[in-house]
């Protein structure tokens, strides 16, 4: 079983680099180009379901998706979801280190509520899709936590971000998932 895990494209906020969390902003031009190059790529392979965060830039990128590899439908899962950023979604690094200074960011997702999710989420659609091969359209902090797991912490929380459309490809026999590429863009594969 293979399951791709890809981070939705890019929005007007990762553009001007505003941390999005759970806020709901759509795909921009390029995000919407990206997206296109990511399936076009992805079309190369059998794939038969999709799972996506039910946030406006995932779902948009999995429809990009599922247009161009002939998958019939979405599955949508809440526990994709990108983390709850609390007070510094919408803000910048400058303006988040301007605000909070002691680095105790109001209203965060902890990192460990987060990879419980995530993982949650990822057995659960494994376990459900067994023998058939996935694509999950989700976001970076999302995709990093679960690499973090997966890898035993080899790969760390918060440096392995995927950037946007930026694919990771996993493997699960039995009950092992193992990572066989994580966090390349379509022209690199």
């Amino acid at each position: 079983m293979k399951i791709c895990l890809i981070r939705h494209g890019e929005t007007d906020w990762n553009a001007a680099g505003k941390f999005q969390g759970r806020e709901d902003v759509p795909l921009n031009e390029a995000g919407i180009r990206q997206m296109q190059n990511a399936a076009a790529y992805l079309k190369k392979s059998r794939w038969d379901e999709i799972v996506c965060s039910p946030l406006a830039r995932a779902k948009s990128s999995a429809e990009i998706v599922r247009q161009e590899t002939g998958v019939r439908e979405l599955h949508e899962e809440a526990d994709f979801m990108e983390r709850d950023l609390g007070k510094i979604s919408g803000l910048t690094w400058q303006e988040t280190e301007q605000r909070f200074p002691d680095g105790n960011y109001e209203g965060i997702e902890s990192l460990e509520m987060l990879q419980d999710r995530a993982i949650g989420a990822l057995l659960k659609w494994t376990a459900k899709f067994d023998t058939k091969n996935i694509i999950i359209l989700t976001h970076g902090g999302v995709i990093n936590s679960i690499l973090t797991a997966l890898s035993g912490g080899a790969i760390e929380t918060g440096k392995a971000i995927p950037r946007n459309a930026e694919i990771t490809l996993l493997e699960k026999q039995g009950d092992d998932i193992q990572i066989i590429f994580h966090n390349k863009g379509w022209n690199e594969l």
